[in-house]
């Protein structure tokens, strides 16, 4: 029994444990579900936000919450009154697998819960804690394999969502999953995942980025190993075992991995992910469900360090030219010197965000499951004002109806009727999407799957239906993953000046 909270025609409940506390011996090992409690559980507060490093708070992604913890597996709650068998949308957030909570006041899933949707929001294990490797944590489990205890978390989730979720009124069999950034990155290890199999009914992965991942012992793609990376950062924090690292205060040794450098990813380990996401989804071993992705179009306007540094426009093109040899005439065309700051705003997100999202789409309608792409390209006056149109995550508070709840630092969107109306549209679409698997919205044009002429919809000033969005980018960038990959070379953000030497053309990527 649990005791929520009303608020109108929502019901609300809050903090409910979906794993025991991964503390102690139970830190770096898969989670746990919690025993039953007696008497009825309070469900009317948030519970706390897994230890992550704080941000500046000049950024426009720095949060605050009220309590950090370790013990902070639990997930939140909004549901229609007297709702039954309702479709349910659990939402992953972002933060590089770093920062975040469930919690946040971006992610109030009130406006979605009176959409006719059970909406679920979810903490994870971040940072070292949620992703650490090493070759002790490996001999202790029983896969003999470490790493990916964030993505653990999500999928004890999505088991406590599939056992308990009716009782709320949610349908288990009709959830989608869905995220932004991080969160959709971890849609694309949730696809990718086997033991997420069957969780989950559809998909929604908004700003994924599918880059070369590291694998738990080998390095067949010139990067560090992620036993390699765990013992080296063990080191570097004095920590000589596993045994004094669980020792060490959650919070502190957050902190200092962070200020290490450390940078927390999924890790490829035969079980958990079994190989490189792309050859994942080239191979049509992910899950075969409906999907919905996109990008944004000024996505590194807000993450410029992803980008570069800057150049004059003579040493860009002869970077380009030595670096991408017979593709560089493709890529001085498409992001030419004399701007070289524009040219490299579009060139990284094109070859990540851009790359991903179209080559998500491409390979679920190729192995038969629909998908539906689209393009944010929505500006507002403050946002426009910074040099920020469409950034990274912009569309957040239009989906969730959340404009008075973002960060301090973030240029709030008008609270005018156009404004609003332009955001129960998209919020109308994603909705859709979780009832349906096809997404559509009242008064609004109708969304065609990609396989649809290379479909997608463009959300300008309003929504537009288009076709065969950045194609000549998205050839570009995929011809250079694809050499990257068959020449062993890691693809990641080094774009444009920062890209090492192209390999040659080869047969299988033609």
């Amino acid at each position: 029994m649990v005791r929520g909270t009303a608020d109108g025609d929502l019901r609300v409940f809050k903090g409910l444990p979906y794993a025991l506390p991964p503390t102690g011996a139970r830190r770096w090992r898969p989670p746990v579900a919690p025993p039953a409690w007696k008497g009825v559980r309070d469900a009317t507060r948030f519970g706390p936000a897994c230890p992550q490093p704080l941000l500046p708070a000049s950024s426009l992604y720095a949060d605050s919450y009220p309590a950090m913890s370790e013990d902070c597996l639990s997930l939140n709650i909004w549901v229609p009154a007297h709702a039954r068998r309702l479709p349910v949308l659990v939402w992953i957030h972002g933060g590089s697998l770093a920062i975040g909570a469930g919690s946040a006041g971006l992610f109030d899933g009130s406006e979605l819960a009176r959409r006719g949707l059970v909406v679920v929001t979810i903490n994870y294990r971040l940072g070292v804690l949620g992703y650490l490797a090493h070759p002790e944590l490996s001999a202790e489990s029983s896969d003999r394999v470490s790493g990916n205890y964030g993505l653990l978390d999500q999928i004890a989730a999505l088991r406590w969502v599939r056992r308990n979720i009716a009782a709320f009124g949610g349908d288990p069999g009709k959830v989608t999953i869905a995220g932004e950034s991080a969160g959709g990155l971890s849609v694309l290890y949730l696809l990718a995942s086997p033991r997420a199999r069957g969780l989950f009914a559809r998909a929604i992965a908004q700003s994924a980025y599918m880059i070369s991942t590291p694998e738990l012992r080998g390095s067949p793609f010139g990067e560090t190993s992620a036993e390699t990376a765990g013992a080296g950062l063990a080191a570097d924090l004095g920590a000589g075992t596993i045994a004094a690292m669980r020792a060490m205060d959650a919070t502190a040794l957050t902190t200092a991995a962070a200020r290490t450098g450390y940078r927390p990813s999924g890790t490829i380990d035969g079980r958990i992910l079994p190989r490189q996401l792309v050859d994942t989804f080239d191979r049509g071993e992910q899950a075969r469900v409906p999907v919905l992705a996109g990008f944004n179009a000024g996505e590194i306007r807000s993450l410029r360090f992803l980008m570069p540094p800057p150049t004059d426009p003579q040493a860009y093109a002869a970077r380009i030219r030595a670096s991408y040899g017979d593709l560089a005439d493709a890529f001085l065309d498409l992001y030419p010197p004399q701007d070289t700051d524009d040219s490299m705003l579009r060139a990284v997100r094109d070859a990540m965000y851009g790359w991903t999202a179209i080559h998500i789409a491409r390979q679920q309608s190729r192995f038969g499951a629909r998908a539906w792409l689209y393009y944010f390209d929505h500006g507002y006056p403050a946002e426009d004002a910074a040099g920020l149109h469409a950034f990274h995550a912009s569309e957040l508070p239009f989906l969730f109806g959340t404009f008075d709840r973002t960060a301090p630092a973030w240029p709030r969107p008008p609270a005018t009727p156009a404004e609003a109306q332009f955001g129960d549209t998209l919020a109308s679409y994603w909705a859709a999407f979780a009832v349906s698997g096809a997404p559509a919205a009242p008064g609004a044009p109708a969304w065609k799957p990609y396989r649809s002429n290379e479909s997608y919809m463009d959300f300008a000033e309003a929504p537009r239906l288009r076709t065969r969005l950045i194609s000549a980018a998205y050839a570009l960038a995929d011809e250079v993953v694809c050499r990257r990959r068959a020449a062993g070379s890691a693809w990641n953000w080094n774009v444009g000046p920062a890209l090492p030497l192209l390999p040659s053309a080869v047969r299988e990527c033609r």
